[in-house]
């Protein structure tokens, strides 16, 4: 069992609770949106209560996770810009898709290519739900927009969807593939020896700013 030497913060308390906020309204905004996409699972409207409460909340339930995601952005894009270390993780995909560590270190910052390519197509597509949302959300707005625009809306809208959902997915399944990711949400914290083998570089400047705490310390005692 790790010890708290051993453990390392790698998310805050106020970004988990948004993640998991986000989580908890994306569910029920996209199975009720799938519920009417495909008429078949109808029935997963039926989370939200009646079919009219469905529709009522579905956009209330995706801007709070527009809002939501807007707080991540804020949080989490200086980390996901591109680097020049990102190619070694280009070159050796392969090896990080079947779990196989050594040979040429990684230097993956905080953030692999893979979650940066996710985070940013996540976060287009958010943008394109709420702005074809706004479009086609009968209620308010939907009357200031001609049948054509709406009908390209709903499309956008969408297939949109559709996208994000399939991120997530594949966010979900890269969260169990890689172990100890999801307790890292959970917790906030992972260990030392996770942070070394999955994200090398980002744990050499956690331990560089450890040193200088240290120093700073002993400079001051």
């Amino acid at each position: 069992m790790a010890t708290n030497n051993d453990m390392i913060l790698r998310t805050r308390f106020a970004e988990r609770l948004c993640h998991w906020a986000i989580v908890f309204c994306f569910f029920l905004a996209a199975v009720s949106g799938i519920s009417w996409f495909f008429p078949t699972v109808s029935w997963m409207s039926g989370f939200l209560g009646t079919p009219q409460m469905a529709r009522l909340l579905h956009p209330f339930l995706g801007i709070a996770v527009f809002v939501g995601l807007c707080y991540m952005f804020g949080r989490f894009v200086g980390y996901n810009l591109p680097a020049r270390t990102d190619a070694i993780w280009f070159r050796r995909v392969r090896d990080v898709l079947l779990n196989r560590h050594g040979g040429e270190p990684l230097r993956i910052g905080k953030y692999n290519a893979g979650q940066k390519i996710l985070f940013w197509l996540i976060m287009a597509s958010i943008l394109a739900l709420l702005i074809t949302g706004l479009i086609m959300w009968r209620a308010y707005f939907a009357e200031y927009f001609p049948i054509p625009v709406l009908r390209l809306a709903i499309l956008a809208h969408s297939v949109a969807g559709i996208g994000l959902i399939l991120l997530i997915v594949g966010h979900i399944y890269l969260a169990i593939w890689v172990r100890g990711s999801i307790t890292g949400m959970v917790t906030g914290y992972v260990s030392r020896a996770w942070a070394r083998q999955h994200h090398d570089r980002w744990y050499g400047e956690v331990k560089a700013k450890e040193g200088k705490k240290v120093e700073a310390k002993g400079s001051g005692s």
